[in-house]
């Protein structure tokens, strides 16, 4: 009797507890059920917002639950001090040399380092066979490299590009100038001419005004490197997200605040769209002249974009320097787009330093999961390897440069 006294007693209690906590709206919303310790939907947390679909959470607040916004407990830590430690183990397949001889088609000033055999014994141990110097100058500073480079018993370890003075293009006796330079540098040794950046972005021409890509008054340039059967190595603009607005959405954000003389504002510069489309102009312009697109276009982020570009190009090649960062966010696309168009794509490294080529080798090489980039501020997020055939290796390493670039040595690679 006393037992069934204290089963009524606790039941009138339960339900009046229920009943207290509908009428003051703090049950589970209905449908939603109980979700277990810590499984409600935001009802009585402090500080939590709801929002709609499509639009985003207040500053300092992150989607906790579906449509409802939550802010953290402790001050969140900013973007250069947030480093969590990784718990995932996964087998690593470091690679300190690349497993077949490698033609690096993008670097700067390593010329120089025919004096240096310190440094040939850092090529030798990343099996870098051959740097090619794509600061050569003019006809002049390319005699001089290159008399040093064929002096020195490392001949056939470096080559020069040649560079053209593009500001004042246009003027009176410009077009005559920089056509006999181009062709006396090839006659010094220039195996190619290299085109940086400031081209479409800053280069003048004689009235003063930007001197665009595919200005009319460059044409015999490029019609002149078909003639001499030399490719053009052409960087135009730079990364998409350095024309956008640099606030939370941009993925370089770190990139752009720690030099932010990288920003491309629309109220200094064209847009990059425009810029891809003076490009591309010229490459169909000039089908008679080989170019390679550096950095990969800038398309290494949209490898669809990139495959249309091969497949109505013929005339293009692409070189990765510096965009490794693209490929390892995506192994399985760019797996699959190196297999494609193997006989299209070259290495390049841009900034020659031996502790960052092992980086390129172990996602080439690997199939390798969830490791670093070697810079924090160009990608924030992890790599994978592509564990690429040998036969494309052989063509991303070196078959494909000695085509394109044919001043390089053609004498004593695998086959």
């Amino acid at each position: 009797m006393r037992a069934s006294k204290a089963v009524f007693i606790m039941l009138m209690l339960t339900l009046a507890g229920v009943g207290a906590l509908v009428a003051q709206g703090g049950g589970p919303p209905a449908g939603q059920g109980g979700r277990g310790q810590g499984g409600g939907r935001g009802g009585g947390r402090a500080g939590w917002v709801q929002i709609k679909a499509g639009e985003e959470c207040p500053p300092g607040m992150t989607e906790a639950r579906h449509l409802e916004c939550a802010p953290t407990a402790a001050p969140a830590p900013s973007i250069v001090d947030y480093r969590p430690r990784s718990t995932v183990v996964a087998p690593e397949h470091l690679v300190p040399k690349a497993k077949f001889p490698v033609v690096d088609v993008h670097t700067h000033g390593t010329s120089s380092y025919v004096s240096l055999p310190d440094r040939i014994k850092e090529m030798d141990a990343l099996n870098l066979r051959v740097l090619v110097d794509l600061s050569g100058g003019n006809a002049a500073r390319v005699k001089e490299r290159v008399d040093a480079i064929n002096a020195s018993p490392y001949k056939d370890r470096f080559r020069v590009f040649a560079n053209v003075a593009w500001d004042g293009a246009g003027g009176p006796g410009w077009q005559e100038k920089a056509v006999d330079d181009l062709r006396q540098a090839v006659k010094n040794g220039a195996i190619g001419l290299k085109v940086f950046k400031e081209l479409g972005l800053r280069n003048k021409k004689a009235d003063g005004t930007r001197l665009a890509v595919d200005d009319p008054a460059l044409d015999p340039i490029w019609a002149l490197c078909g003639e001499l059967n030399i490719p053009v190595i052409i960087h135009t603009a730079e990364p998409q997200e350095f024309f956008s607005p640099v606030d939370n959405h941009n993925e370089r954000w770190l990139e752009l605040n720690l030099f932010p003389n990288r920003q491309s504002p629309p109220s200094l510069y064209p847009p990059f769209e425009q810029l891809m489309k003076e490009r591309d102009h010229v490459f169909s312009k000039h089908p008679k002249t080989r170019f390679i697109g550096a950095h990969f276009d800038w398309y290494g982020n949209d490898l669809q974009r990139a495959a249309r570009q091969l497949d109505t190009q013929p005339n293009v090649y692409l070189e990765v320097a510096a965009v490794l960062y693209e490929f390892g966010r995506q192994p399985y696309a760019a797996a699959q787009f190196f297999t494609k168009y193997q006989d299209r794509v070259l290495f390049g490294k841009d900034t020659y330093e031996p502790t960052e080529y092992p980086y390129y080798w172990r996602v080439f090489e690997t199939h390798d999961e969830y490791f670093d980039y070697y810079r924090g501020y160009h990608a924030f997020w992890k790599l994978y390897g592509l564990g690429l055939s040998d036969e494309v290796l052989k063509k991303l390493y070196y078959k494909n440069a000695l085509k394109v670039e044919p001043g390089l040595p053609q004498s004593g690679w695998p086959k």
